[in-house]
C-alpha cells in the first residue's frame, strides 16, 4: 500500500546517488535546471537508444498550456471502491500518520516537497475522479513548484490557471473525487501505458510528458544541450543559405559541414 522508504529503494535499484527521506532517487537541482530547455524529441532519442521506448504520453489538458516544467515523480494509485479494501488502506494509512482515511488524495499532497511532481494514476477517471481542485491545487503548487501529472479529472479549472503550477489532466468536471481507494503511494504506477517509478524525472512539455529514469538524466541533459546546440548552427546557416536542408537535415554532417560547426562553436560556446 503506502511504500517504506527501503521498499522505495528495492523498488529503484539501479539509481546509485542521493535518495531522499522516503526512499526515492533524488536526481541533483543542477542535472533538472539542464533538463528545463530539453524537448520531448531531445529525450525520446536519449531513452530509445537505452532500452526505453515507451516514456512519453501525451494527449493531455494543461492548465498553463506551453509552461514546461521538471520536477521528481511522487507517485501515486487509485483504484475504485471496495470497502474491504477500503478498511485496510485505511488502517495502514493510521501507521503513517494519516488520519482522515476519506480524504485519502489529500495523503499524497501532504507528503510533497519542493521540486516534487505529483503523478497520479486514478485510471483516466474523470467524474467523481478530479484529484485535486483550486485549494487542493494551490497545496500542490505551493509545495512543489512544480505540478501534477493526473491521469484523471480536476475541478476548478479557473482556479488552477492561476496558479504559478502547470497541471496535466484528461479533463474537468464539477464533482468531487469519490468511490475510489489510494492503492499505493511512491510505488510503481501506469499513466497512459507507460510505466512511471518513484524518483523518475517528469519533463513536461508543450506536446506532453516524459518519464526520465534517474539514471539516464543526466545523459538526457548534456545531450540535449548538445542537441540544441548544432541545432541552432544548423539553422542559422539554413537561414543563411550556406547549406541545403539535404545536407543539414541527415544525421551525420559532411566533413566541412562539421568542420565549420566545430569553427562556429569556438565563437559560440555551449551553455
Amino acid at each position: 500500500m503506502l511504500l517504506t522508504p527501503q521498499q522505495v529503494v528495492e523498488l529503484t535499484p539501479t539509481w546509485a546517488g542521493d535518495r531522499s527521506s522516503d526512499g526515492r532517487p533524488l536526481v541533483p537541482d543542477a542535472h533538472l535546471n539542464a533538463l528545463a530547455d530539453a524537448t520531448a524529441e531531445h529525450a525520446w532519442s536519449v531513452l530509445d537508444r537505452n532500452g526505453y521506448p515507451q516514456q512519453y504520453v501525451g494527449g493531455w489538458t494543461q492548465s498553463k498550456p506551453g509552461r514546461a516544467f521538471v520536477g521528481r515523480a511522487v507517485t501515486c494509485a487509485f483504484v475504485p471502491y471496495r470497502p474491504d479494501h477500503n478498511q485496510a488502506v485505511v488502517e495502514d494509512g493510521r501507521k503513517h500518520g494519516f488520519t482522515v482515511g476519506e480524504r485519502q488524495n489529500t495523503w499524497v499532497i501532504e507528503s510533497l516537497s519542493s521540486g516534487d511532481c505529483l503523478v497520479v494514476d486514478i485510471f483516466s477517471k474523470v467524474f467523481n475522479g478530479t484529484v485535486v481542485g483550486d485549494n487542493l491545487g494551490t497545496a500542490v503548487a505551493s509545495r512543489t513548484g512544480v505540478g501534477a501529472v493526473i491521469d484523471g479529472g480536476v475541478r476548478d479549472l479557473t482556479g488552477l490557471r492561476e496558479l504559478e503550477a502547470n497541471f496535466y489532466f484528461r479533463d474537468t468536471d464539477p464533482s468531487p473525487i469519490r468511490q475510489v481507494v489510494l492503492s499505493s503511494m511512491n510505488g510503481a504506477v501506469m499513466i497512459g501505458g507507460t510505466t512511471v517509478l518513484p524518483g523518475d524525472v517528469v519533463l513536461g512539455t508543450e506536446l506532453g510528458v516524459t518519464f526520465i529514469p534517474p539514471q539516464l538524466a543526466a545523459q538526457v541533459a548534456d545531450e540535449s544541450r548538445r542537441t540544441s546546440h548544432r541545432d541552432t548552427f544548423g539553422k542559422q546557416r539554413l537561414a543563411e543559405r550556406v547549406y541545403t536542408t539535404t545536407e543539414i537535415d541527415v544525421g551525420t554532417w559532411a566533413d566541412h559541414i562539421e568542420a565549420d560547426y566545430q569553427q562556429w562553436s569556438v565563437d559560440h560556446p555551449i551553455r
